[in-house]
């Protein structure tokens, strides 16, 4: 499989941009709320922090069977970022399967903004060589599990690292 790149995705009211590191800055303010990490542990980075990272993840795998795609989540009537949704592609037994996970800064909950963008990068991918699209999610995350429905995924018995593995095949 060849690497693969992100690219502008467009839905009704959000856009997912590639992921750049000047979106470090706005992005650190996006996801301040300590609330946001009650699931996955850890607490929110500062910009320059967020910079690094983002300087890293952008700068793609250092395996390259496996591609990173990042994109931030632009509200486009507001004009402003409110999360970012990801997926990582790699080999897998039955052909290319792609990890994806969202989040969304806690003043733009409620308002469905991470379920359009999942089923945004959800639609993306299966115009692209993969298989099977999966997420791990926290069993008591409840918002994340209508996430995941709502972009087609259903829970499977299977368990990582404490979370609950949801699947989707794309039927290749």
């Amino acid at each position: 499989m060849s690497a693969l790149a992100a690219r502008t995705i467009g839905t009704s009211r959000l856009d997912l941009l590639p992921l750049r590191v000047e979106h470090a800055e706005e992005m650190a303010a996006v996801l301040s709320d300590p609330a946001l990490h009650t699931f996955t542990g850890g607490a929110p980075d500062t910009p320059h922090t967020l910079r690094s990272r983002y300087q890293r993840m952008t700068a793609g795998s250092p395996d390259p069977a496996v591609s990173w795609l990042n994109w931030v989540i632009r509200l486009r009537d507001e004009s402003c970022l409110t999360g970012t949704v990801q997926a990582t592609v790699g080999p897998s037994g039955h052909g290319p399967i792609a990890e994806i996970a969202w989040v969304v800064g806690t003043p733009w909950q409620g308002r469905g903004i991470a379920a359009e963008a999942a089923r945004g990068l959800v639609t993306w991918l299966t115009r692209q060589p993969v298989h099977t699209v999966i997420a791990h999610i926290h069993p008591d995350h409840r918002a994340s599990a209508a996430v995941a429905t709502a972009a087609g995924l259903t829970p499977t018995e299977e368990w990582h690292e404490g979370e609950i593995r949801w699947h989707r095949s794309l039927g290749r």
